[in-house]
């Protein structure tokens, strides 16, 4: 695609090889290889723009410079053979998000190195969705925390999806990717941090096809379907890790009320929902359901 683009605009150049000070001049645009093209402005016309914004992700280019580690990394995710030299012995890529326009991307990446107390690289899919790399990690990072920081003191939600530990620079392309497409996940829940092993159900029903989806969703919730408060019930019962003292406290209800809740969706749905194996298809089914 590079070099087909570069035979129609004489001005297609590479984000790496441009000063800082020029970027303004251009139009940015992602490649599916995740490549950050610009083409200038001076060479688009409207319908030049409408068309390329058809195929490519448009790009604001008003992002940090990259650095050389994360140009390093950039390469690394677009080669299935990086040759890369390095002393990383495990690595992880954390998906972040937040809502447009609530944040600068630079004052975002200052603050994020002050939590992990170095510069972390970042590479960035657009103003306000990116990657953070984590390098030799040495002590666990609570994301929590940092997300009621960010609330706290700067009033941005931010939400992240934590991918596993890789010990392999082979295996970053793939992972990358998977981690970007995965993370779409994030919009079907209220989680504030998901990590990939939360994720896998809803990866499991995503993945599923729709007769099937709609067989689970039947056949497990049956009449119950429409019963919105008896199915949270069900669901922070679930979340609570079938803990009824625990699910009480949290739902402000009484030990009895709430076992009465649990009988009334074992008498219409057939399943007992304080069995592991079954409470597992119940809670794929309220996934599906979502």
């Amino acid at each position: 695609m590079a070099e087909s683009l570069r035979k129609i605009f004489s001005s297609f150049i590479y984000f790496q090889d441009i000063p800082a000070n020029e970027t303004e001049h251009y139009d940015w645009f992602r490649t599916a290889e995740h490549e950050l093209i610009g083409i200038a402005k001076s060479e688009l016309t409207a319908r030049d723009h409408q068309l390329l914004s058809a195929f490519l992700q448009p790009h604001n280019a008003y992002l940090p410079k990259m650095t050389r580690q994360e140009e390093e990394w950039q390469a690394c995710i677009q080669s299935d053979n990086p040759g890369r030299s390095t002393s990383i012995t495990s690595y992880r890529f954390i998906f972040f998000s937040f809502p447009p326009q609530q944040m600068e991307p630079v004052a975002f990446k200052e603050a994020i190195n002050e939590f992990f107390a170095r510069d972390v690289p970042v590479l960035w899919e657009n103003e306000h969705e990116g990657v953070i790399i984590e390098e030799n990690p040495e002590e666990c990072i609570s994301f929590e925390t940092i997300i009621d920081i960010f609330m706290h003191d700067l009033s941005v939600k931010i939400r992240f999806f934590v991918g596993p530990f890789l010990y392999a620079l082979t295996q970053a392309k793939k992972a990358y990717h998977t981690l970007t497409q995965q993370a779409t996940i994030l919009e079907n829940t209220d989680k504030r941090v998901m990590s990939y092993m939360d994720a896998m159900p809803y990866i499991l029903i995503s993945e599923a096809d729709p007769e099937t989806t709609t067989n689970l969703i039947n056949t497990v919730l049956g009449d119950t379907y429409d019963n919105d408060e008896l199915l949270k019930t069900i669901e922070t019962f679930l979340a609570c890790s079938l803990n009824v003292s625990i699910t009480a406290k949290e739902l402000y209800l009484h030990r009895n009320s709430l076992q009465y809740r649990l009988d009334k969706f074992t008498e219409q749905t057939g399943i007992d929902i304080r069995e592991f194996r079954q409470a597992v298809t119940v809670y794929l089914a309220l996934i599906a359901r979502k």
